[in-house]
């Protein structure tokens, strides 16, 4: 299976994670190693950092 990725996340956008769930981001941020995304899981309370390579825009 050929892997899309889309690195221009935006806030709301639907993505899934690479253990196939799905969520919202809800934020971009940036640090020293560079951008991440913070994303809310539909399934699971709480908000998960990823790196923009980890995720699939739906």
């Amino acid at each position: 299976m050929a892997y899309r990725h889309n690195h221009s996340f935006l806030v709301g956008d639907r993505v899934m994670t690479p253990n196939c769930r799905l969520g919202t981001v809800t934020r971009v941020s940036h640090d020293e190693m560079g951008d991440y995304f913070v994303v809310r899981l539909d399934l699971l309370k709480g908000e998960f950092a990823y790196d923009p390579w980890d995720l699939e825009k739906l």
